[in-house]
């Protein structure tokens, strides 16, 4: 039997709407976000919960305090930086990122990935995009699907022409057509030269030291989904992990 995803803290998915929201842009420069008290009665939790939270997003470089008049969105320069807790948080991307397909969607075989995708078939179906904000290219993904998954997205025209621009995140499409909903992800990251490739991509030099991020997808029943391999420039990226002592 599958491990059920852990049920999300209640200031975890608090500082995720907000997060959201300001990246949305609901709290341009100058505005206000609501306050702990107003927060509290809106939502039905404690203020200490809405401070928890309120601290999150400070540690993030969001949002700043100021005393006596409230809780303002950090003014945000041309770098990208953006925080990654959840798998709806890596939905999320639609908010304020595009998707330009380079590659379109299309069956192939690739041992590797197939093999990371726990697959009795060497065949996957696969296409690669860049990830965009504000115009500025900041990464460059290649995705691998098990079969089944790939003949759920076949129809979707945004995956079939290269250079369509587009507002969705493939895990986003996958989860409203698979039976069973993402459920979490496994990460890992190192380190890759850009090949000429990539480089031509992102802008860069060919041999630059790029990151790597490699995520397994796993939908609620057990199933792996999608591995998705990302390469970004290193200046577009921030990583930042909750450690915790056992038992606390």
């Amino acid at each position: 039997m599958p491990a059920q995803p852990q049920r999300e803290s209640t200031y975890v998915r608090l500082a995720r709407e907000l997060r959201t929201a300001i990246l949305r842009h609901d709290y341009p420069d100058g505005v206000r976000l609501p306050t702990e008290a107003e927060l509290a009665e809106r939502h039905g939790i404690s203020r200490q919960t809405v401070r928890r939270a309120f601290q999150d997003l400070v540690a993030e470089g969001l949002v700043s305090r100021v005393p006596g008049r409230g809780t303002f969105a950090t003014p945000r320069d041309e770098q990208y930086l953006r925080q990654f807790g959840s798998v709806d948080d890596l939905m999320g991307l639609s908010i304020d990122t595009r998707m330009d397909l380079v590659t379109p969607l299309h069956r192939r075989v690739d041992v590797d990935a197939a093999g990371r995708l726990g697959l009795h078939t060497d065949r996957v179906h696969t296409l690669a995009f860049l990830r965009l904000h504000e115009d500025t290219v900041f990464c460059h993904t290649a995705v691998f699907l098990p079969p089944a998954v790939g003949q759920l997205l076949k129809s979707v025209p945004e995956l079939t022409e290269p250079g369509t621009p587009s507002a969705f995140t493939v895990i986003g499409l996958l989860d409203r057509r698979l039976p069973q909903p993402i459920a979490e992800a496994e990460q890992s990251i190192t380190v890759a030269e850009a090949t000429p490739e990539l480089a031509g991509h992102l802008g860069c030099a060919p041999g630059r030291a790029l990151l790597r991020v490699d995520r397994v997808y796993q939908s609620a029943d057990g199933h792996l989904v999608e591995l998705a391999i990302s390469h970004f420039l290193p200046e577009h990226y921030s990583y930042r992990v909750r450690l915790r002592r056992s038992g606390q």
